[in-house]
C-alpha cells in the first residue's frame, strides 16, 4: 500500500513508521529499502484485500497524477463486500492499473464489483508483447476515420489483446513510449463485443488524465465511445444474423458470391 492512517491522515511510508489500513484498521509497518519502493504492510502474511499486487515504480507513477484522496479508496458494495481501488475519481469512476497477469476469474469478478471500471494494463511486462501489439496495429483495418478505430482481424496472436478482449470494461494499453504525459498515446479496447475481433482506438495519456481529473471522462465515454461501440455491436448482430454458412448455400448462391465449390 502506498498509503496507511496515522492520526488518522492518509501517509506514505517512512523508517520506522507505524501506521493503520484504511480498509481493516490493523496495524500495519513501513517498509522502506533500496530494492523496492517504500510501502505499507500488513504484519506476516496478512491480507486484508485478496485483489492486491505488489506495485511498482510504474502505479506509483500512475497514482501520482491524481489528488491523494483519489488513492487507494474503499469501495463498498451493497452487500458489504469491499475493496481498495487504485484510483477513485469523484465521479465514481474506479481505475485499476494492473501490471501482472490476471486470470480471468478475478478479472470477472472485479468487473462485476465496480459499477464503473478502467483498466489501465502495464504493455511492458514482457517485451514481445510491445512487438506483437505493433504487428496487429500495421495488419488491422480502419473501420472509422473520426475518431479512428481500427480492426484487428487475429487477436488471437496478440497475448495481451487476447488476454482482455473478454472485458466488460474499458482497457487501456500503456506501452511507456513516452516519460512525459503529453507525449505518450494509450490503446484502447472497446469493451462488450467479444467476438473473433478486437477493436482498437487511442487517446494521448495526457487527455485521459485530465478528462478523469476535470470530471468530464463520463462525458466523453457517454458521448463518444459508448456510441462508437453501440454501432459495432449493431453490425455484429446484423452479420450474424443475415449470413448464411457456406455449407447452406445452393451452387447458385456460391456462383453469385464467387465462392469456389
Amino acid at each position: 500500500m502506498k498509503y496507511a492512517l496515522i492520526c488518522g491522515k492518509k501517509s506514505e511510508a517512512t523508517k520506522g513508521a507505524i501506521g493503520y489500513c484504511p480498509s481493516c484498521d490493523s496495524e500495519v509497518i513501513a517498509k522502506c529499502g533500496e530494492k523496492k519502493i517504500n510501502h505499507w504492510a500488513h504484519k506476516g502474511k496478512r491480507t486484508c484485500d485478496l485483489w492486491w499486487e505488489n506495485e511498482t515504480e510504474w502505479h506509483r507513477s500512475w497514482k501520482g497524477h491524481f489528488p491523494v484522496e483519489w488513492q487507494e479508496v474503499i469501495h463498498i458494495a451493497d452487500d458489504g463486500e469491499k475493496h481498495i481501488a487504485d484510483v477513485k475519481t469523484g465521479t465514481g469512476w474506479a481505475i485499476e492499473f494492473q501490471h501482472s497477469y490476471l486470470n480471468p476469474e478475478e478479472r470477472r469478478a472485479r468487473n462485476a464489483f465496480y459499477p464503473k471500471l478502467v483498466w489501465v494494463v502495464d504493455g511492458m511486462r514482457w517485451q514481445r508483447d510491445k512487438q506483437q501489439f505493433q504487428k496487429a496495429m500495421k495488419e488491422s483495418r480502419v473501420l472509422n476515420q473520426k475518431p479512428l478505430v481500427r480492426q484487428v482481424s487475429f487477436p488471437d496472436e496478440c497475448r495481451l489483446i487476447s488476454e482482455w478482449i473478454e472485458s466488460t470494461a474499458m482497457v487501456l494499453f500503456d506501452f511507456h513510449e513516452s516519460e512525459q504525459a503529453d507525449d505518450s498515446t494509450l490503446w484502447i479496447l472497446l469493451p462488450g463485443i467479444s467476438d473473433s475481433r478486437a477493436y482498437i482506438m487511442s487517446i494521448s495519456r495526457l487527455n485521459f488524465i485530465i478528462y478523469l481529473k476535470d470530471e468530464k471522462f463520463e462525458k466523453i465515454f457517454r458521448e463518444q465511445l459508448l456510441p462508437i461501440r453501440d454501432q459495432l455491436l449493431a453490425i455484429k448482430k446484423r452479420t450474424r444474423v443475415y449470413s448464411i454458412p457456406r455449407y447452406r448455400l445452393s451452387n447458385a448462391q456460391r456462383r453469385r458470391r464467387n465462392i469456389r465449390l
